[in-house]
């Protein structure tokens, strides 16, 4: 095809990020139609698109209305968290490629729905997980399958990212997550820690998670933070936060792999994903962008200190070959050319009409830790059970 023709669903900060930052230049990718439940931001959407000199967009506030038309190839689901899977469903049930970007589940059932429908009507659906396209974890993964590090044994990560002014905002800026904070107690952004290292761990494909145990600390962060900085909110200055500040959950692989992820958002620290792999000859740490090799830096064990930061001495030799073509080519799109990676492939399987690397496998399997670790702090820390998606075939996919 000359041009895949694509649909826009939820047009929030992240949607209109999408759209302006890396869809519209996108040459072989036309906006043929935007949706979003308001109606100023249908109409900016519309207008983004127009302003590149191509026809207006059909808007509408009903996704349902975006698709049932019949000149739509793919869509982009950018809505919010607890909307994702039902506008995937529905897409997939229209027989359109499914873009969708991330966030926790609610519940396994809906993740099992997401299954049961592709495998019924076998449209692909692909979870837009970035971080799995970030240079340092695509460089360690080619590392990592070059069996550097050896044999895996555990990985770690998290979302460590100071929310407090978008969260105590919410309602102003019509976001989402201020309601998940009051009402839920999870780890409910899973998906960027989880991704690069359900690749590293090949889950789903030979591997997969089998159990998790989570636990959340009391939450004082963003009590503390409306009362210094939005004391004038009297409904939020009254208002109790179920969500921990600190929610650590451990994660346990059919191959006896450990994975620990933290959910760090509500109290002041600087931004980190805390990507770390640990194998039988070696380490990487992301949060002194490090690599440690058996061999090689041994006699340093005690004075590594003067060590650290060496990621970019293994660049040229394991920089990996996707990662090389982009920088002679030219970095472009959101979130360090992340953005512009996951949207390259995601099209490129709708050109070809191939199945998509990020599967609804993966998009279940990242998306229920939300749902489960809810569960387990709920019950002290209990361990629970991490469903098949796959029902067995991980095994040999």
């Amino acid at each position: 095809m000359d041009k895949i023709r694509v649909g826009m669903i939820g047009l929030g900060a992240r949607g209109m990020g999408l759209l302006k930052g890396v869809i519209l230049h996108m040459k072989d990718v036309e906006v043929v139609a935007v949706c979003d439940k308001y109606e100023d931001r249908c109409d900016e959407a519309a207008g983004a698109v127009a302003e590149t000199g191509i026809a207006r967009p059909f808007a509408t506030l009903d996704y349902r209305e975006l698709l049932a038309l019949k000149n739509i190839d793919a869509v982009v689901i950018g809505a919010s968290w607890a909307d994702h899977a039902e506008v995937a469903i529905a897409a997939m049930e229209a027989g359109i490629y499914t873009a969708c970007e991330v966030g926790g589940a609610y519940s396994v059932q809906e993740c099992w729905r997401l299954v049961e429908t592709y495998e019924r009507t076998r449209v692909p659906v692909m979870i837009m997980e970035n971080c799995c396209y970030g240079r340092d974890e695509m460089m360690v993964l080619n590392m990592v399958k070059q069996g550097l590090f050896g044999e895996i044994v555990h990985c770690a990560g998290g979302y460590h990212h100071d929310l407090r002014d978008e969260i105590a905002y919410g309602r102003e800026n019509r976001h989402y997550r201020l309601d998940n904070y009051i009402h839920r107690n999870c780890e409910n952004y899973p998906t960027h820690e989880i991704g690069p290292i359900a690749r590293v761990l090949n889950i789903n494909h030979g591997n997969r998670m089998v159990s998790l145990v989570s636990m959340a600390s009391k939450s004082k962060g963003m009590q503390e933070y409306i009362r210094n900085q939005k004391s004038n909110d009297t409904e939020l200055m009254q208002t109790e936060f179920m969500q921990g500040d600190i929610v650590t959950t451990i994660i346990k692989c059919a191959h006896g792999e450990t994975i620990t992820i933290t959910l760090d958002t509500t109290l002041p620290r600087y931004y980190s994903r805390g990507f770390t792999v640990r194998g039988t000859k070696g380490m990487y740490i992301e949060e002194n962008q490090s690599i440690f090799m058996d061999g090689t830096h041994d006699e340093l064990h005690f004075d590594w200190k003067e060590q650290w930061g060496n990621v970019e001495q293994f660049r040229e030799q394991y920089d990996h070959p996707v990662w090389k073509k982009f920088m002679q080519e030219g970095v472009k799109g959101g979130h360090g050319g992340m953005d512009w990676l996951v949207f390259a492939d995601f099209f490129d399987c709708v050109r070809k009409g191939t199945n998509t690397p990020l599967d609804v496998y993966d998009m279940a399997t990242w998306m229920c830790i939300s749902t489960l670790s809810e569960e387990s702090i709920a019950l002290g820390g209990h361990p629970v059970a991490i469903p098949d998606f796959t029902n067995g075939k991980w095994i040999t996919r």
